[in-house]
């Protein structure tokens, strides 16, 4: 049997060593935002939902008051362990979206939240296609930084820095894959969800770390990329009274259907 975590991209096995990073500092999902997807996914009792790239379960656990099943899927250890911990009544099985655990036809819906851009393009929306239901729907969710706020925008400018050193880039991709016609999917649709998270100086230093590019680095450069993160912090963060950070996404969620 293959190992699903070695058939995945090097940068993606970085979150194995920061999964209790990313559960600490990664924001979740605003109610808003979950709740229009799961209309548009028709996600309610009864239902069965495959959660691919499910990571700690952030999304996951917000999908738990549709009532849907849930099949929740992630190629990566320390992640799938993070999961068990702290979402121990849903079962977390290794596998990629190039290769579903999971038969012909199960589910009514697919979502990928934080996640779609690793997926191996058309191939990954064939196997998304096998496990759906004719009228089946698959729908996408990111937490993207709002660049406007002065943290975001310098992180960002370390962040580049950081991938010029080798690290992937250009995630919008993923758009294209639906181009052309013909394929297994409809038309998508897209709507934004302002959202904000309140972190602690030091859970700002974590939740870069819990970035893929950073995480693959040796502890020398992560120490390093620590150290410019703290200093951004101090000389630019406005904190609220009980000493936390309010930081600035958008909840960006499109939704398509399988023909």
């Amino acid at each position: 049997m293959s190992d699903p975590f070695r058939e995945t991209h090097p940068h993606v096995r970085g979150f194995d060593r920061v999964a209790e990073m990313y559960e600490r500092a990664r924001p979740g999902y605003p109610p808003a935002a979950v709740r229009f997807l799961a209309g548009r996914l028709d996600l309610h009792r009864g239902r069965t939902v495959v959660d691919l790239g499910c990571g700690t379960g952030k999304f996951t656990r917000a999908l738990l008051p549709t009532g849907a099943a849930i099949v929740a899927v992630d190629p990566t250890p320390g992640m799938r362990a993070v999961f068990e911990r702290v979402l121990p009544s849903v079962a977390v099985l290794p596998g990629t979206a190039e290769r579903i655990p999971a038969p012909d036809g199960i589910a009514d819906a697919v979502v990928a939240a934080q996640a779609f851009h690793w997926f191996r393009g058309r191939r990954a929306l064939r196997e998304i296609a096998r496990v759906l239901r004719p009228g089946g729907r698959l729908g996408l969710v990111w937490n993207t930084r709002d660049d406007r706020h002065e943290i975001w925008r310098r992180i960002s400018d370390l962040r580049e820095s950081v991938r010029r050193g080798g690290a992937p880039a250009g995630e919008n991709r993923w758009r294209s894959w639906f181009r052309g016609g013909g394929g297994p999917f409809g038309p998508v649709g897209e709507r934004r969800f302002r959202h904000f998270q309140r972190l602690r100086p030091e859970q700002i230093v974590e939740r870069v770390l819990s970035v893929s590019a950073v995480a693959v680095l040796p502890p020398s450069a992560r120490r390093s990329v620590a150290r410019r993160v703290r200093s951004i912090v101090r000389e630019s963060g406005r904190r609220l009274a009980d000493g936390t950070v309010p930081l600035p996404y958008w909840t960006e969620v499109y939704w398509t259907t399988r023909r």
